[in-house]
């Protein structure tokens, strides 16, 4: 599976980041009250984070077949980033409802 783990590896950190900036940008939306900017930078994120957790998991399922992946510190950098992109993600969603919720009374579940 892996032509060039150092390629795969830096696939992983590239989604992540990007899955982490519109993390961000969503909680900047939300801040100035545009909820539907908002969700739509969750939901690229959710998008760019999908795609590093399939090129993470096709790892995962090469090991599994026996595929034995180098662990570098490379590798470790980017499933670290990849897990606090998701914790962003994650923390964002909330802000966003948070803010919607203190904009829009009533609209907090």
């Amino acid at each position: 599976m892996v032509e060039n783990l150092e390629t795969v590896i830096f696939q992983i950190i590239l989604h992540g980041g990007n899955g982490k900036s519109s993390a961000m940008e969503a909680i900047q939306e939300a801040k100035k009250g545009n909820f539907a900017g908002a969700e739509e930078k969750l939901k690229e994120s959710s998008a760019a984070l999908n795609e590093a957790h399939h090129i993470q998991t096709s790892l995962i399922q090469g090991e599994i077949r026996g595929e034995k992946t180098e662990i570098s510190l490379l590798m470790v950098h980017a499933q670290d980033h990849l897990m606090n992109a998701i914790t962003m993600r994650d923390l964002a969603s909330e802000m966003v409802d948070l803010y919607q919720a203190i904009k829009l009374p009533g609209t907090l579940n």
